[in-house]
């Protein structure tokens, strides 16, 4: 038998590379073991919404007013493809036949295409007439642009092509600015009484109106100062038929009211127009909004009714400019959210006159995949429920004698120290939604509960709530009051406990309808 004797030097190497291996191995064990213990506040949110309209990617801010035309809603916003490193914004499309499902239709507007800048927000019409001269049917959009001269002023684009793309109409403005500061958003309608289109524009504190037979020379008429609501940007007017069959103007505006202990959402007016400018029936605005995160609303017909009077609908986008830059959704490379669409319509009762009741649209219903239902359930404390969620419908009815405080807790922790409580606080007279038990943005700490009065005499509520992923929209009772507001909770935060505190509390009806994703 012949014997083979192993070579020094191949035992050398196989000493070295058994050596080798096993100082790879103690340095990665040794890695992992260094590792910090994750921290749930840090944890990827898995932040695209399931049934809320989000940017494809990068940046958007203001919604611009959708207009409905052969069957679809075209839909236009401001996009920044350059962000975070700014460089300004432009008009991306999208188009949708529910208001649910969206279609992306790219850039129409596009930024930096002539000296005037880029395009911010304003006002797009279907010239139905061809008072312009472009063509029957042609887009036609008035835009604010920071023009050469650094003022903001007023520019003409318009489409031939279904709105997409849009043509600059002439490289100067068509309304100079007349020496203000802000003179921007501009919002145009056609007013069938006297066959023109009336234009708002938002000057600071002032709402200037301004009418036109051809949408390219426009004259002043006259003038709305408003008070103690700070800066004030996209103005809206339109008309409504009231529950008791009055037909009333609205006139609305996105405002900073927070420094004056107010909203800094949608704040409107009930009155008239006149013809020249708006007249109130009454001096402090009404709310929309009581949340943190409902800005740059507006509001549009229903364009498959054929009764425009009887309701419209609205959205907004859920951002603030304290925190706008400082969203977790960044790590996920977009920045850009907006509310679902609701169904306004004008109310009246006796305490109030006439208010703007909201209500998500039904075509939302789509999308429901199960419901968990709670007929009646007694709580006195707290009583976790065994559906768990992060997308989901919830509605309840809540009853009560004597208590201190009653909700909901939303997107609850295993442990329960993180959760987002949506409830009504009869001592104080309001309802609240909660979201400081989260890791949240605003570094500041003042907006983390928002509050909207109820009486105080009030022993039963309705809540409607809408969660997805990072976003709790709250009706409460008819819709006179909502709360919008973004939450960053970790994603495996899916808890759900009612709770009554000094007292108890009666919950029928607790439905919990979970929801599909709107993306492929």
């Amino acid at each position: 038998m012949k014997v083979f004797k192993k070579h020094p030097k191949k035992r050398l190497a196989s000493s070295f590379l058994f050596f080798l291996f096993l100082a790879l191995v103690l340095y990665i064990t040794q890695q992992e073991n260094s590792k910090p213990v994750p921290d749930p506040e840090k944890e990827p949110y898995s932040s695209r919404a399931d049934y809320h309209f989000t940017v494809p990617d990068n940046w958007k801010n203001d919604p611009q007013r959708p207009i409905y035309y052969n069957g679809k809603y075209h839909y236009y916003y401001l996009y920044n493809k350059d962000y975070p490193k700014g460089n300004g914004t432009e008009w991306r499309h999208a188009t949708s036949e529910d208001l649910v499902h969206w279609n992306d239709e790219g850039v129409a507007i596009p930024k930096y295409t002539n000296e005037n800048g880029d395009p911010w927000s304003g006002s797009v019409v279907v010239d139905h007439q061809n008072t312009a001269g472009f063509g029957k049917d042609a887009f036609v959009a008035v835009v604010t642009q920071p023009s050469a001269n650094g003022k903001q002023e007023q520019y003409l684009w318009y489409s031939t092509d279904n709105g997409q793309p849009f043509s600059r109409y002439k490289s100067e403005p068509i309304m100079t600015n007349p020496g203000v500061d802000a003179f921007r958003d501009p919002k145009i309608i056609w007013e069938e009484h006297s066959k023109k289109w009336v234009m708002l524009m938002a000057e600071g504190s002032k709402i200037g109106f301004y009418e036109s037979e051809n949408l390219k020379d426009w004259h002043y008429t006259g003038g709305f100062q408003t008070e103690n609501i700070g800066l004030i940007e996209c103005p809206d007017l339109f008309q409504l038929r009231a529950d008791d069959g009055s037909i009333k103007w609205v006139m609305g505006v996105s405002a900073n009211g927070q420094a004056k202990g107010k909203p800094n959402t949608y704040a409107y007016w009930i009155g008239v127009y006149n013809g020249e400018t708006f007249v109130p029936d009454h001096e402090e605005p009404k709310w929309l909004d009581y949340g943190f995160d409902w800005y740059g609303g507006v509001t549009f017909e229903d364009g498959r009714s054929k009764d425009k009077l009887n309701h419209r609908y609205a959205f907004a986008w859920m951002n603030n400019w304290a925190y706008a830059n400082n969203t977790p959704t960044l790590g996920e490379g977009f920045n850009g959210l907006d509310s679902i669409v609701r169904k306004i319509e004008l109310k009246s009762d006796e305490k109030d006159r006439y208010f703007l009741a909201s209500k998500p649209i039904k075509e939302i219903d789509q999308l429901i995949q199960s419901t968990d239902t709670y007929h009646k359930l007694k709580v006195e404390g707290s009583k976790e429920l065994e559906t768990k969620g992060d997308v989901y419908q919830l509605e309840a009815d809540i009853h009560w004698s004597e208590l201190r405080n009653v909700g909901i807790r939303i997107r609850e922790s295993s442990d329960r120290t993180r959760h987002i409580d949506v409830g009504i606080f009869p001592e104080g007279g309001y309802s609240y939604v909660n979201r400081g038990f989260t890791n949240h943005p605003d570094e500041t700490n003042q907006m983390l509960e928002s509050r909207a009065p109820i009486d105080k005499n009030k022993r039963y509520v309705h809540l409607k709530i809408l969660v997805d992923k990072t976003s709790i929209e709250v009706f409460v009772g008819d819709g006179k009051v909502t709360h919008s507001n973004l939450v960053f909770p970790p994603q495996k935060d899916q808890g759900i406990t009612l709770f009554s505190e000094g007292g108890s509390a009666i919950f029928e009806n607790v439905e919990i309808k979970h929801m599909d994703s709107i993306h492929d």
